[in-house]
């Protein structure tokens, strides 16, 4: 248990380190900017010409103390640890001076780089469960005390969009729009890294009058595993069985052409799954290796 807990640590350090190398060694000398606290630092760093890590780590604290008063105690201790080492690590990556894409002049190819690099960093850290207390954090808080008829995402998203228009004024409009590129692709990559390259999941819902030649299908011809309930119609009250699944499109495709054949009357519902944890053949493990 200890030995897992320090290589957890290990591992959440290691994402750190990429995700400094990312913003010292291919954001900040490509002259590119980013939403986030990160864009913030790079901005007011600029404006007045001082060290945008030094704000980094100042802004960090601030959230830390903001989240105590407002949020407790129960909120600091999920951000604590990497809300003080982080930018410390961030500090020492920005005395390298290294552009890692010196010998790209192309900017598009740099956002590509910088989000993959920076996806995985923060995947790495998301995937053991951490939080560096960033915008995030700050979007808790203005959820909390001025916009509570508002959805948490929606704040977060209206405060990188601040920062993105505050930025696109120092460096400038075209400076935004590679920002968002980044985004884009900094979040596809923590996707990658939580949930894999795996094939995509989906979840099926069938209600239908045949439903032991469904499960029988299910069963004996794709061996895939499912689930048996009830539901009540809402119109005529009428109760019927009900089969859930979880599987590859690829086996979604295969059992509504079964369907098809048996029940041209059956309800059939396909919803995009982003992942599943069990025991069955497809599925992620829940135990962590």
């Amino acid at each position: 248990m200890l030995k897992k807990k320090w290589m957890d640590y290990i591992i959440v350090y290691i994402g750190c380190i990429i995700q400094a190398f990312s913003i010292t060694c291919i954001l900040k000398p490509n002259g590119l900017t980013v939403g986030g606290i990160t864009g913030l630092s790079l901005t007011l760093g600029k404006i007045l010409n001082f060290n945008y890590t030094y704000i980094y780590y100042s802004i960090c604290l601030l959230i830390l103390v903001c989240a105590k008063i407002f949020l407790g105690t129960r909120e600091v201790k999920k951000i604590v640890l990497l809300s003080t080492t982080y930018p410390l690590i961030l500090i020492g990556m920005n005395q390298i001076k290294f552009n890692f894409l010196s010998d790209t002049p192309e900017k598009l190819l740099i956002c590509i780089y910088y989000g993959i690099f920076m996806g995985i960093g923060t995947g790495l850290v998301l995937k053991k469960g951490f939080s560096q207390g960033s915008s995030d954090t700050v979007a808790k808080i203005l959820h909390k005390k001025l916009f509570p008829f508002m959805e948490i995402s929606q704040v977060l998203l209206g405060l990188d969009i601040t920062i993105l228009l505050i930025s696109g004024i120092v460096f400038g409009k075209t400076a935004v729009l590679y920002a968002i590129i980044m985004q884009m692709i900094y979040s596809k990559t923590i996707s990658t890294v939580l949930f894999g390259f795996g094939s995509s999941l989906v979840k099926v819902v069938i209600i239908s009058d045949q439903i032991v030649k469904i499960s029988n299908f299910m069963k004996n011809t794709i061996h895939r595993g499912y689930s048996i309930g009830t539901v009540v119609g809402g119109y005529n009250k009428v109760k019927r069985e009900k089969i859930i699944s979880v599987c590859s499109l690829r086996e979604a495709m295969l059992i509504k052409e079964f369907i098809t054949k048996i029940d041209e009357n059956a309800f059939v519902n396909i919803v995009p799954t982003i992942a599943a944890w069990g025991r069955e053949d497809g599925l992620q493990k829940l135990k962590e290796n």
